[in-house]
């Protein structure tokens, strides 16, 4: 069982910057991608960002409002996975969660985070 839990989130003025975490614990073994979506009220979740294991290398993918603006990392030995978010805009108000799959296609979703950016 894997367990993610995510942290950094809060309320910012727009124009400001919010660092997101998520930890990964417990039997992990062959990632496939970890990701961030976010979810506004009356919203469908959506992909902000994502990394994708592509044999030696990663893929990152962003979403074309967050190009620029964001940046998805993460620390390997430390099993974090990280979102960097500058430039931040009321319309980024959303919770956040942070998502893992497996290369067996086993999908784990953290609980959430709240992100709200004030005009």
């Amino acid at each position: 069982q894997v367990q993610l839990v995510e942290s950094g989130g809060g309320l910012v003025q727009a124009g400001g910057s919010l660092r997101l975490s998520c930890a990964a614990s417990g039997s992990i073994f062959r990632i496939r991608s970890m990701g961030w979506y976010r979810q506004a009220p009356g919203n469908e979740r959506e992909l902000v960002a994502a990394i994708v294991a592509a044999g030696n290398a990663e893929i990152t993918n962003y979403a074309d409002s967050v190009k620029g603006r964001f940046t998805i990392s993460t620390h390997n030995t430390k099993n974090t996975l990280y979102l960097q978010m500058n430039s931040l805009k009321p319309e980024d108000t959303a919770v956040y969660y942070c998502r893992l799959v497996t290369t067996n296609t086993i999908n784990y979703w953290g609980q959430g985070t709240q992100v709200t950016v004030s005009s």
